[in-house]
């Protein structure tokens, strides 16, 4: 079973709703960002997205867009999340990790050898923001033979024809940005989430989590009925780009954060 699969599992068996963070790999440096994910995981995160730097990142926020090109100027590249990936895997066998990003530095890297290093590395699937279902058919391909998954992407204007379409190479979970905007901005009613989860859930079973714009644990509480899990990515960047000149001072309000984030979710 993949890490993600178990994971939910657990969470079932628990009753809570998941915390997924997010970081973005090589920001500021590839050793802060290594020891960020520890934290992340230490500090409560139950999966961790790691952000795939990107010139372009048309679906990000200024947040996230300034983290990519700090790290894109510190030289980061898809060899570097994959070790990224494999030093942080070294010590942690068990909690999932989640590639997110553009379809464009994959096509370079090549699909199928990209997916083999990172199921190497120890990555247990992807979200690729910009490629679209009817285009996916290589990496989806790719990902059912290292057995990742293929997270996708819906939103508040995903009707019930779309999800025909997207759902057959869906896995893992779906990801509701649940806001028709960019990363880090605000968060829609919690009403109105739970009536999306509640819609995709009558057309799939797999657990639906929820992001965009959720910043502490009272939002993240909000939703604790409504989703199977939720991400916080944008608020724990901030922290990063608050403290460059001492970025190691960015690790405890990190922390904290998802402390405070896991306890209301517990």
């Amino acid at each position: 079973m993949n890490r993600i699969e178990t994971c939910f599992s657990q969470l079932k068996q628990q009753g809570r709703p998941g915390l997924i963070t997010f970081t973005m790999a090589g920001d500021p440096s590839f050793d802060v960002s290594l020891e960020i994910i520890k934290t992340l995981a230490k500090a409560g995160s139950d999966m961790i997205e790691i952000g795939m730097p990107f010139s372009d990142p048309a679906a990000d926020g200024p947040t996230i867009q300034l983290a990519g090109q700090r790290a894109l100027k510190q030289g980061i590249n898809l060899h570097h999340v994959l070790n990224l990936v494999s030093a942080f895997r070294s010590e942690n066998a068990t909690t999932p990790l989640i590639l997110m990003g553009y379809y464009n530095p994959i096509l370079s890297y090549g699909v199928e050898p990209f997916v083999r290093d990172a199921a190497a590395a120890g990555a247990d699937g992807f979200i690729v923001v910009d490629v679209p279902p009817e285009e996916d058919h290589e990496l989806f391909n790719a990902c059912r033979e290292y057995g990742l998954h293929l997270i996708k992407l819906v939103t508040p204007t995903t009707d019930e024809k779309r999800l025909e379409v997207i759902l057959p190479h869906a896995g893992g979970f779906l990801y509701y940005v649940s806001i028709a905007g960019i990363t880090g901005t605000k968060i829609a009613s919690t009403e109105s989430i739970e009536r999306a989860v509640q819609h995709f859930k009558h057309h799939t079973t797999l657990p639906v989590a929820v992001g965009f714009g959720i910043k502490g644990p009272h939002q993240a509480l909000a939703l604790k009925n409504a989703a199977d899990a939720v991400v916080v990515g944008s608020a724990l960047v901030a922290f990063i780009e608050q403290n460059l000149a001492s970025p190691q001072k960015a690790i405890q309000p990190i922390e904290e954060l998802v402390q405070s984030i896991a306890a209301a979710l517990a």
